[in-house]
């Protein structure tokens, strides 16, 4: 059994049994499920809760009732920057004299972008408490994500910048079909424990004896990573010029970087290349709108967390295609963008090698 063996048994379990909901399908997500609400609102029953006056929260679906409910309760609310391309947190900061309509616009996706400041690594941040959200949970605290290690790589980095401690405590909130057992053998030292599950039905303290990772592992990030990630090359030189041992991951055993040039990065102001190549990791969206702009494509992907390293703009007349650097990546934005609308149209998506072998 694998970590990606109990995430496709979970997602497949939620849709099969309809829990479920928007946006779905909820593969390669973190789910959002029916009753994410109510499971949220339990956070008010927690003495952790009521004790803290800086909550970090996850900027996933399923969390938006404890990203609510932590500004009802006028608690400062931080929230993890998408990928963390631009920071690590952004302070949400409502409108004055918000009203409740306000707060629940600040606590959704769109309002974490309109209504929010960041937060330097210069910022004396001291998290009271941190959610976190996940594809499934054991009841001793092991967790398992969607997979690309963004809630471990952002704890690590509050650890490194102080903001956190072995003692803070970490919520999760998740459907009960997600409280399942995981082997112990699947656990790294860099992934984050948690200390209370909270479902619709239940709130379980899991007593969890395995300690939080205790900072950034340098030799699990890769140069990649570092390229995409501007503030950890921040931390990786505060923490060189304490004197830490901050070698990267050896690149032979990992993805190797694109050649210059050869693909543009996401913060490339362009963008978008013309006349690209057809990858293998490659796929095409069609059936656009006549009127679609190659930004609102992008606007899309980015939402989706989607964005490509390249992507080729062919006008609204024939598929876009996006470039992608692995198989696995492709088939994973294949199945996040089905059913996905722009305008009026609902795209048709496709993996593109069957396109370039015709």
């Amino acid at each position: 059994v694998s970590k990606q063996d109990i995430r496709e048994r979970i997602w497949d379990h939620m849709e099969s049994q309809n829990l479920a909901d928007f946006p779905r399908p909820v593969h390669h997500r973190i789910p959002n499920f029916k009753g994410s609400y109510v499971a949220c609102q339990n956070l008010q029953d927690m003495d952790v809760f009521a004790r803290a006056q800086e909550v970090k929260v996850d900027p996933d679906k399923p969390l938006e009732g404890a990203r609510l409910l932590a500004l009802q309760s006028k608690k400062t609310l931080l929230v993890p920057t998408p990928r963390l391309r631009t920071g690590l947190f952004n302070k949400i900061t409502p409108p004055p004299g918000a009203s409740k309509a306000d707060l629940r616009r600040c606590a959704t996706s769109q309002g974490v972008r309109s209504h929010s400041v960041p937060v330097g690594l210069d910022s004396k941040v001291l998290v009271d408490l941190v959610v976190v959200g996940s594809v499934a949970v054991s009841e001793k605290g092991w967790r398992i994500g969607k997979g690309e290690g963004y809630a471990d790589l952002e704890y690590a980095m509050m650890v490194s910048m102080g903001a956190v401690h072995e003692g803070t405590p970490v919520v999760t909130i998740v459907h009960d079909c997600q409280v399942v057992d995981i082997p112990e053998a699947l656990l790294e030292d860099h992934d984050i424990m948690v200390d209370y599950i909270l479902t619709p039905t239940r709130l379980i303290a899991t007593g969890r004896e395995r300690p939080q990772p205790a900072g950034i592992t340098w030799s699990k990030i890769s140069p990649e990573m570092m390229e995409k990630i501007p503030i950890l090359r921040s931390l990786r030189r505060r923490e060189e010029q304490a004197g830490k041992d901050v070698a990267l991951r050896d690149v032979a055993g990992s993805q190797r970087a694109a050649p210059p040039g050869g693909v543009r990065r996401p913060q490339d102001p362009q963008g978008v290349a013309r006349g690209s190549p057809l990858l293998a990791a490659t796929v095409s969206v069609g059936n656009l709108p006549h009127d679609a702009r190659v930004s609102d494509l992008k606007r899309a992907l980015r939402e989706l967390g989607l964005m490509p390293p390249r992507l080729t703009w062919q006008g609204p007349r024939r598929p876009a295609l996006l470039h992608y650097q692995d198989p696995a990546s492709a088939q994973q934005a294949v199945s996040c963008l089905q059913g996905l609308s722009l305008g009026a149209s609902t795209v048709r998506v496709a993996l593109a090698e069957q396109q370039r072998d015709r």
